[in-house]
């Protein structure tokens, strides 16, 4: 047998309890790793991509390195005379022709330059236009001449003092005598408009073709002068000359900070620049108290390298000098002579691709997985498979925590293996990083994509749509990432807010954590440092905590949207629920005798139109639910499916008041043509279809609202068979029986059993991959699916089909076994199989139930003819024509061959003995061979019963 009258017996009682949430969990789990280790392509594949990316990283580097430690990278060298006639290999930037040589100079003793002001350029200076008309601001017309003054603002909240220290910034005599450059700059402000250099090893104004400029109030007419400047090994002569500065006064920051916004080129309709040399909010200083907020132009940082130079110690300087003079004694001052670099070692000019195009090759590597997972959930979901373990007792809670701890799981190894494989080739975003900041990451990324992958199955109900829309996301969002949204990282002008949304994307934040990982392993490259650590998520810019706050809550939204869709929306899990289920149960339960009650009147409107077996059938089944005590495991009340018309046709009416008992030990057969709502009534009871109206009791659980309980209970052949190609059919029984609560032994017994009775033991067929199994074996398989354990009611959906004679007989005989501590319905299209099967039949048309009874019953009822069968010779056929004609002259011959004739003759024509007495007297007169008399077929039956329905106008 297949295991449940084996199992129900056993004293060890392992199968009469429900499986509890950890043996489910097991069992799924087990499965889940069955099927990963036969699918080792796809192993080979997760384990080799990142192998191959981090090797082909490390071939790439290296050959970089060959290219990047030619002469022309490495510091330049010069062989100096020493005075002997010999001379001396000596290497520095004053020996290098070109900047990467330089660059890769050491420099014991870095050069002191001017702290310079970054003053405007002279188109961009702030003037007043028609959409920029602030008070005091300059007429636009001397942007033609380069006239322009460069603007200050000021404010504080003692109007007279901050004016008494713009007075004392202002320096309006230009010095005498000047010696040098460092004299000059000590004593005047001195800017330039050319954007700061990368470091203060060399500073940009000075090797330049535009002049410096020193800020006067008042420039005379021609102003400019040279001034020598020696840069190494070459002097040159630096020109000098004047730009008139203007400090104007706002009433509060905030008219600061809105003029400062309308100068900026994206703050303004007609994108126009007003640049501002500073501004000063002096807020509450005193002669006690210097306190003082500063705006300044950050855009000059070079938004590819952040973080970078700007010009603002001079500024900062110039205020806190004024303070001095206009509190304290005039001859106090704070000196700013000059800004130098630290000294740096000798390096070699060097590309760092790990760093560089890493979060592009890293954020696909990392995403593999998604379309991977999805892939796997929409797959069981578009072949029912996920329906199938839920009907035979997987609740939701096992499949979701398994599904996830599962994917969670394989996603952390493939990670693991992926950083191993970078460090030991030596990428440096996995080496100079601190190794926990990259676990954190890591795994919440791991768990969002977990929960995302969830997500997106709901939307998909396609394997293939899914896969190719899975691949274009990965690739799509990486390449986006890295030319679209690390423009936006870069540029600091960018709104955070906007940049924070984007990060929504699982796949931005994903960029956005090993773009921060990459540039700080960059840094320590260059700087001979470590790269990120846990005090550096508090740097300015560095976005690697907004991205993990992100990430974290978005994981936990996901899960919960992922739950509930899959719930309302996904077509998977059978039927989908009410939107406001998480509300709660507000409906009331089922009352039945007022259920009863209120259809009774309705009944004997059923009663009077249906065939007295329905009738009984339905006043059984009211019966039964009024009499608590008497328990059936099936009960249906007047069940209806009816599907709304489309494009003006009318409703279809699939299943109409339907009302069935089925006791335990009983076999139900379920006949019809296609499209009488065999299978909708099957899919109802099992929890594929909601029903229109009516209801049924699976073991007085309603399936309305218990079907979880429900399927705790139930096995179900399915009409297609649902199983997986790549494990074998004694896995799926393993499977199956776990979830049924069998275990050790018993579930190996039961399994074997199992395969035996359906004839898949032999020849190790049980230990073969389903998929290679022919239909017919599929098909027992999934007949012994359903039996597995201790169902109590099974559904059966034409659980023959595709068999061979011999296969179908042995499976009768299983069922046949198998009913004894069951109830079965039945559906199928074999007359011979509902004969030999079922005790009771029911035949369907256009949805409604037409008769029950069994076979014998059925057959008196409405077999309505006689077969007589008479063997002759073929001489005599005419005469034994003439014979059956004057019995009943409504006669048909149904077959003739060798002289056997059969004819049938409708019961209300003639009586049995008649027929005998006519046949002896025949036999007189003529040689008969052979003669005999049989009742109609269940054939007969069930096309007397579908020709009946169709003459009376029922639907099909």
């Amino acid at each position: 047998m297949v295991s449940s009258s084996s199992t129900r017996s056993n004293s060890n009682g392992n199968c009469d309890d429900v499986a509890s949430f950890f043996t489910k969990s097991d069992a799924l789990f087990r499965k889940n790793l069955t099927f990963q280790r036969r699918n080792w392509k796809m192993n080979v594949g997760l384990v080799m991509f990142p192998f191959l990316l981090c090797l082909l990283m490390f071939i790439l580097q290296l050959v970089v390195n060959s290219q990047l430690d030619k002469p022309k990278y490495r510091c330049g060298c010069k062989c100096v005379q020493i005075g002997n006639g010999t001379c001396q290999n000596r290497c520095g930037v004053e020996f290098s022709a070109t900047q990467q040589q330089a660059f890769a100079c050491p420099i014991r003793t870095p050069r002191k330059w001017p702290a310079l002001f970054q003053i405007p350029g002279p188109r961009h200076r702030a003037v007043q236009t028609a959409s920029h008309s602030f008070a005091g601001l300059p007429h636009s017309s001397c942007l033609k001449t380069g006239s322009c003054p460069v603007t200050s603002l000021y404010t504080g909240q003692n109007r007279s003092s901050a004016q008494g220290l713009v007075r004392e910034i202002v320096i309006d005599e230009f010095p005498r005598n000047l010696v040098d450059l460092q004299s000059l700059v000590s004593l005047i402000y001195l800017g330039t408009y050319r954007k700061p250099s990368l470091t203060n090893f060399v500073e940009s104004a000075f090797s330049s073709k535009y002049p410096l400029q020193v800020i006067l109030p008042r420039c005379i007419p021609n102003f400019s002068f040279m001034v020598p400047v020696t840069l190494g090994n070459v002097s040159s002569q630096q020109e000098i000359t004047c730009v008139e500065s203007s400090y104007l006064w706002r009433e509060n920051s905030a008219s600061i900070n809105k003029e400062l916004l309308r100068g900026y080129w994206s703050g303004n309709s007609v994108h126009e620049i007003h640049e501002i040399l500073a501004a000063y909010d002096f807020l509450n200083s005193n002669e006690f108290n210097f306190n003082v907020s500063f705006w300044y132009n950050s855009t000059y940082c070079n938004v590819i390298t952040n973080p970078c130079l700007l010009r603002i110690p001079r500024s900062l300087n110039m205020v806190s000098n004024a303070f001095l003079r206009h509190f304290k004694d005039g001859g106090i001052r704070i000196p700013l002579d000059f800004v130098k670099e630290m000294p740096r070692a000798g390096s070699r000019v060097a590309l760092n691709l790990s760093s560089s195009i890493g979060p592009l090759l890293f954020a696909w590597v990392i995403q593999l997985l998604f379309p991977v997972f999805l892939t796997c959930l929409v797959y069981e979901k578009q072949h029912k498979l996920r329906i199938m373990m839920k009907m035979h007792g997987l609740g939701d809670g096992p499949y979701w925590l398994v599904s996830y701890v599962y994917f969670l799981l394989i996603s952390s190894i493939y990670m693991i293996w992926f950083a191993v494989m970078g460090s030991v080739v030596g990428l440096e975003i996995f080496l100079l990083n601190n190794y926990t900041i990259q676990f954190v990451f890591y795994f919440v990324y791991l768990n969002l994509q977990v929960a995302f992958t969830f997500l997106a199955a709901t939307v998909f109900s396609d394997v293939k749509t899914a896969t190719v829309l899975g691949y274009i996301y990965v690739f799509g969002s990486g390449l986006l990432g890295a030319f679209l949204f690390q423009n936006y990282v870069e540029d600091t002008t960018f709104s955070r807010s906007w940049l924070m949304t984007m990060e929504l994307v699982p796949g931005f934040s994903l960029y956005r954590g090993l773009y921060e990982l990459s540039q700080y392993a960059l840094s320590g490259h260059y700087t001979g440092t470590s790269g990120m650590t846990w005090e550096d998520l508090n740097d300015q810019g560095n976005g690697m905590k907004e991205t993990l706050v992100i990430m974290t809550l978005e994981w936990l939204i996901f899960l919960i949207a992922s739950y509930y869709l899959d719930q309302v929306v996904s077509s998977g899990n059978g039927v989908s629920r009410d939107p406001l289920f998480f509300l709660g149960n507000f409906q009331k339960k089922h009352n039945r005798s007022f259920k009863i009650s209120s259809r009774r009147q309705r009944s004997i409107v059923f009663v009077d139109l249906e065939n007295p077996d329905i009738s009984e059938e339905r006043l059984e089944v009211e019966k039964i639910l009024d009499e608590q005590g008497k328990q059936h495991p099936i009960v249906c009340h007047n069940l209806n499916k009816v599907y709304s018309g489309r494009d003006g046709n009318s409703k279809k009416h699939a299943v109409e008041n339907l009302s069935l008992a089925v006791p335990f030990g009983e076999c139900f057969g379920l006949l019809g043509p296609n499209g009488a709502g065999k299978t909708t009534l099957i899919k109802m009871l099992t929890g594929f279809l909601q029903p229109t109206s009516g209801t049924a009791f699976i073991d007085s659980l309603d399936i309305i609202s218990d079907m979880d309980k429900i399927y705790k209970k139930i096995g179900v052949c399915p009409q297609h068979d649902l199983i997986w190609e790549n494990l074998t059919g004694r896995e799926h029984l393993l499977f199956y029986g776990r979830v049924r609560n069998l275990k050790g032994e018993l579930l190996q017994q039961a399994v074997d059993d199992s395969l035996k009775s359906l004839n898949l033991y032999q020849g190790n067929v049980g230990d073969q991959l389903a998929g290679k199994y022919s239909g017919g074996m599929k098909r027992r398989l999934s007949v012994g699916i359903s039996l597995i354990g201790d169902t109590q009611v099974v559904f059966m959906d034409e659980p023959t089909t595709g068999l061979d004679p011999e296969s179908r007989n042995n499976l009768w005989h299983v069922v046949k076994m198998a009913k004894t501590n069951r109830a079965i319905i039945l559906t199928t299209h074999s007359m011979e199989e509902a004969d030999f099967l079922c005790d009771r039949l029911g035949i369907m048309v256009g949805g409604s139930l037409k008769c029950v009874g069994s076979s014998k019953e059925l057959k008196t009822r409405y077999g309505g003819s006689y077969v007589l069968t008479i063997s002759a010779n073929p001489a005599h056929e005419d005469s034994v024509d003439s014979l059956v004609k004057g019995l009943s002259s409504n006669a048909v011959k149904i077959y003739n061959v060798g002289g056997t004739q059969k004819f049938r003759m409708p019961k209300k024509d003639v009586r049995i003995f008649e027929i005998f007495n006519a046949i002896e007297n025949f036999k007189k007169q003529t040689s008969i061979k052979a003669f005999g008399l049989a009742d109609a077929s269940l054939e007969d039956v069930f096309t007397n019963v579908v020709h009946g329905a169709s003459d009376q106008n029922l639907p099909d």
